[in-house]
């Protein structure tokens, strides 16, 4: 696949899956990985409308091994069938880690893998750029996606972009900018939106779409994806306020219990999988040092949901619930 064509299916919604784990002992739960990869795609989010991530932030990656998070892929990419694209995150502090989860994705059929400049360390831009073209070497058949973890590493600068752009499988940039950086959110979508899939990360969807950003960043379709497929055909449609009413009324109120949640305990996706939980999808607890916060917080997510209008939420959150 050239990379015109690897850029052309990388749009529509982009969800990080979690990863699920087993109740007693916190294993990995591939059946119930398997199952919520069908439920996505059930719920409308296969090629055109969505494109999956496996051991994202929100996968639990910085929690697992190399092995298991290769199992976590294999098991999206089986489950997946060739209906949605599948994006590997391969996001670590090793060049030689980097080069072998790359290689094991292309071999297992991923179609993109995800990587973010090197954490702990304030690495330099050639440093990121050797790392990434290791990766880009390694595994020549799959799309790349930079995702711009400006908060935990190095942020990737306009002059880095343009050099990213020039490597042969450069499909995608997941993008997000701090808030004091002026215009430097829009000004890449627009400046690059023409040579790679720009992945709004900020939830600024009408103004990326606008711009000519292809896909959106976006948890809600983890319990709800029929609503992120309604809303992305709204993108498509070009009717950006009803777009924007939505994310007020559905997107906002998930953000601020996840801010709430987040003086609790940190991480990510615990928030997904109590809203995957609560309309009675397989869920679990993140893998400390997370801490499982579900019990704090359940009946405030139930309610959330219901006052969105999302369906099938559980009525009792005790044995022997119901749903609505």
């Amino acid at each position: 696949m050239n990379q015109q064509q690897l850029r052309q299916r990388l749009q529509g919604c982009y969800v990080t899956i979690p990863t699920l784990f087993e109740e007693d002992g916190l294993g990995l739960n591939l059946p119930g990985i398997a199952r919520h990869v069908k439920f996505l795609m059930a719920g409308g989010l296969v090629e055109g409308t969505g494109i999956i991530l496996s051991g994202g932030g929100a996968g639990d990656f910085s929690t697992m091994t190399i092995d298991e998070r290769l199992k976590v892929a294999q098991t999206a990419i089986e489950a997946a069938e060739g209906r949605i694209p599948v994006t590997v995150g391969v996001q670590t502090t090793s060049t030689a880690e980097l080069v072998e989860l790359a290689t094991a994705a292309q071999q297992m059929g991923a179609d993109y893998i995800q990587i973010s400049p090197p954490f702990y360390f304030s690495h330099t831009e050639d440093d990121f750029f050797e790392y990434i073209a290791a990766a880009s070497e390694a595994a020549p058949g799959i799309g790349l996606i930079v995702y711009n973890t400006f908060w935990t590493s190095m942020g990737v600068s306009h002059g880095m972009i343009e050099r990213l752009v020039e490597l042969p499988n450069m499909a995608g940039l997941k993008w997000s900018s701090p808030g004091n950086d002026f215009f430097g959110f829009e000004r890449v979508v627009q400046d690059f939106a023409s040579q790679v899939a720009i992945i709004d990360n900020q939830l600024k969807f009408v103004t990326s779409h606008i711009l000519g950003a292809r896909a959106i960043e976006l948890h809600i379709c983890n319990h709800w994806p029929q609503w992120g497929v309604r809303l992305w055909k709204f993108l498509e449609k070009k009717q950006y306020e009803q777009v924007q009413q939505e994310l007020m009324n559905v997107v906002m109120p998930f953000y601020r219990l996840w801010a709430e949640m987040e003086t609790v305990t940190s991480g990510d996706g615990y928030l997904d999988k109590l809203c995957m939980e609560l309309v009675g999808l397989d869920s679990s607890r993140c893998r400390p040092p997370t801490r499982d916060i579900r019990d704090s917080f359940r009946e405030q997510a139930r309610r959330m949901l219901i006052d969105c209008g999302t369906p099938n939420v559980i009525e009792d959150v005790g044995p022997g619930s119901e749903s609505s």
